[in-house]
Parts: C-alpha cells; structure tokens; sequence
C-alpha cells in the first residue's frame, strides 16, 4: 500500500488503521488545518483539491486504489477504511471518486468511514442496504467563521441527523477544540443522533487552561452518561491523546473511567 491506501501515524493514526487519499488541498480553506503548517504546507495546504500526482487521472486513481484495496482485503475488511486526511472526501470536486471508491469498498466488503465538513452531498438511496458499511462523521467546532467555505456546523449537524435516522453510523469530530463552550455546545445539539465522539484539542496557543479542560472533560462525561442511561443507549467517547496529554494524567485516571470512554481501536461497526 503506498500511492492511494496507508497507514496514518500520529494524530491521525488515532481516527484509523487505515486511510484512504486520493487528493491534496481543499476548499473548505479553515484557518486552523494542520495541512497549510510546516514544509509542505505549499504542496498541502492549497484551496484547489488537486488529484495527487502519483495518479494518471481518475480513473487511473480508481484501479490503483483497487489494486490496494484487493491487495490487502483482510486486513481492511477486518480494520475498515478512513476517507480522508489531506482534503475533504465530500466536497463538490473530490465526491464523485470517493463515492466511486465506497462502491468498490462495499464490493470487496470493506467497511468505509468518511469525516467532511459539508453537508452539500446527496447519499443515493442505494447505499441504504449497505447501512452496516458506512459510516458518515462530520468535524464540529462551532466556529464558522474558521471554517468559511465549508458548510455550517449547523449545516452538518441537520446532515448528520438526516444520515443517522436512515440508519447510518455516525461520528462527530470535536477536533480541534478551539472554544470549550462552543465544543461542548456540539455535543449537546447532536447527542442522541451520533454513535460516537473523538474529541481533540487544538495545537498551539489555546485559549484555556487545564483547569477548564478538566471541567469540560467532567462536564462531556456526565452529559453522557445522563444520554446514555435516560435513553438506554450506547454513545461512545474517544479522549484523543491530546486530552490527557495537556491535563498531565495517564487514561487511567478517573476521568476516563467509564465504560463509555473507548479507545483508538474502538470498532462503530462492531459495538
């Protein structure tokens, strides 16, 4: 696997085992992408998704991605597929190969999961026996004004309740945490709507201390936990690295100890 399917590391290696690119740049264009940092920022980091150069066109990209994908089938069967880290699989110019791609993942029964910021796309009633292999997450942080050319968070969020009432999995990113309040707002509007949460905070200079990380960490926990016993549901909540890291505790620690509180590997297709 190298030109199309990978393995992430890092931060991203905490959203799955697997991922899929097939484009770089996009334009959503918010100010805080970790793509428009560092080096490559150039190559990266543009407003214009551009096919990535290691493919012919489209087409070539698709056979590549198929060659990937039947070359490793146990292992992406088994770990699913992630769409995308270097632009957005939904927007207008990059959703037609990645719709072209599910087909293919549903095909060699692959799991498929897909994070956006738009909420612009339709999702062919087709897929609506396919439920069990599709998971739609959407990035929530409650900062249009970051966020300029990509849908609404509000937007999203009536997506993501669309998507979840016809069956689909769905996931929320609260990544980056830029502002608690509006994070934690969030989770209150899509709660009972969202399968699980991976909640990350933003790198660099932030706005608030690890006494208010602690208090928002508390804070998710009960609302979850209140959710959860009320409703008699399973919502689930990935604590990224990040989260322990700044507050300076191990995940042992009592603020993670719920039976809620999942781990990187956490599986939304196999609870």
């Amino acid at each position: 696997m190298s030109k199309a399917i990978y393995m992430p590391k890092g931060k991203a290696g905490e959203y799955a085992k697997y991922a899929c690119n097939f484009y770089v740049g996009c334009s959503n264009d918010c100010s805080y992408c970790y793509c428009k940092r560092g080096l490559l920022g150039h190559a990266m980091g543009g407003t214009t998704p551009t096919l990535k150069k290691c493919f012919k066109d489209e087409d070539d990209a698709l056979k590549v991605f198929e060659r990937e994908l039947a070359a490793n089938l146990q292992e992406l069967q088994n770990h699913g597929l992630f769409f995308t880290f270097t632009s957005d699989p939904l927007l207008p110019e990059t959703e037609g190969l990645t719709f072209a791609a599910i087909d293919t993942c549903i095909d060699y029964d692959v799991p498929v999961k897909l994070l956006t910021k738009r909420a612009d796309f339709d999702v062919s009633s087709y897929y609506d026996i396919h439920l069990d292999s599709i998971a739609f997450g959407f990035t929530l942080t409650g900062c249009d004004e970051l966020e300029r050319n990509a849908s609404t968070n509000a937007e999203r969020i009536a997506k993501m309740k669309e998507l979840y009432h016809r069956g689909f999995k769905t996931f929320a990113s609260i990544e980056p945490v830029i502002d608690l309040g509006k994070s934690y707002d969030m989770i209150a509007k899509t709660i009972g709507h969202c399968d699980l949460y991976k909640i990350g905070l933003l790198t660099g200079k932030r706005n608030y201390t690890p006494e208010d990380v602690s208090q928002f960490v508390c804070k998710v926990n009960d609302m979850i936990h209140r959710h959860n016993f009320f409703n008699k549901e399973e919502v689930k909540v990935y604590w990224k690295d990040s989260v322990p890291g700044f507050l300076k505790i191990e995940r042992t620690d009592k603020c993670f100890d719920h039976w809620f509180c999942v781990g990187a590997d956490y599986d939304i297709f196999n609870e």
